[in-house]
């Protein structure tokens, strides 16, 4: 599919309702492999390597700020001929996807956020300037795509316990890193986070009607779990599963309760008690 002049891979499976599932930021939709077998007995569930990333075209040109990737999502929405949908986002993808049902409430019947970016959470509030600072991110670019340690290193980080981890799952995340523009495309999206979280609490507001589950594990790293509560508290009709002794990517590390939480709750069967 062409989303604003870039090709942009996109996985389809299954029948029933659209639901739309959003990768974080240096993910792609091998994220989901776990998920979507499971979700396709009861949705058709759409994939996509968002422009930047995965098996998608990179563009040096691209706006990367939150409300320019919300509108791509929705003219993938419109291209793939969804009026409207579940919509699933992990981490930036969770941002990602409240900001998008902000643009357009009309198209978003549900909200699944699993540890998304938030504007509560002080994770990343130091690790982003650093980054983003005129030495260090020349540096950064140079040594990322090839300094193998530094790439385990980052993905270990998001880990409540690696050893749940299965095979190829490490290697499956870094092979997309290897294309040339992929390390810019992650930092022109954190150029413009706190930005981005400004407009986000903002336009919360606006999607607080929207049934939501948010999914967390209570050992992650990357989005404060305390950060939880306060999202939640944002919504009208939300409920909150935090998973003991997980980290950040709950779909790798846990991914038979995950994907059973998901399916329940797209089910209208998921309790509403809250998990901590």
């Amino acid at each position: 599919m062409n989303i604003d002049g870039l090709n942009c891979r996109y996985q389809r499976a299954g029948s029933g309702s659209p639901l739309i599932l959003v990768h974080g930021l240096m993910g792609h939709s091998f994220s989901w492999r776990h998920a979507i077998p499971i979700l396709a007995a009861q949705a058709t569930v759409h994939a996509l390597d968002l422009p930047g990333t995965g098996l998608s075209d990179r563009s040096p040109d691209l706006d990367c700020s939150l409300t320019a990737s919300a509108k791509r999502l929705l003219r993938f929405m419109d291209q793939a001929g969804i009026a409207s949908c579940d919509l699933l986002g992990t981490s930036h993808g969770g941002a990602l996807a409240m900001r998008a049902a902000a643009l357009a409430p009309q198209r978003v019947r549900r909200l699944v956020l699993v540890a998304p970016a938030n504007p509560w959470s002080a994770h990343g509030r130091f690790l982003i300037p650093f980054l983003t600072h005129p030495i260090v991110e020349p540096v950064f670019l140079r040594l990322a795509p090839r300094v193998r340690p530094l790439q385990e290193l980052f993905f270990r980080r998001l880990l409540g316990d690696a050893r749940r981890i299965r095979a190829g799952t490490l290697e499956g995340y870094l092979a997309p890193m290897r294309t040339r523009g992929s390390f810019e495309y992650g930092l022109s999206v954190i150029r413009t986070w706190k930005q981005d979280m400004r407009e986000l609490e903002a336009a919360i507001p606006r999607i607080a009607h929207i049934p939501t589950l948010l999914i967390w594990g209570d050992r992650d790293a990357a989005v404060e779990p305390a950060s939880a509560n306060r999202l939640k508290a944002q919504f009208h009709n939300c409920r909150l599963l935090m998973l003991e002794g997980v980290g950040h990517l709950p779909y790798e590390e846990v991914p038979e309760e995950f994907n059973r939480a998901v399916a329940l709750y797209l089910s209208n069967e998921l309790g509403t008690g809250v998990v901590l």
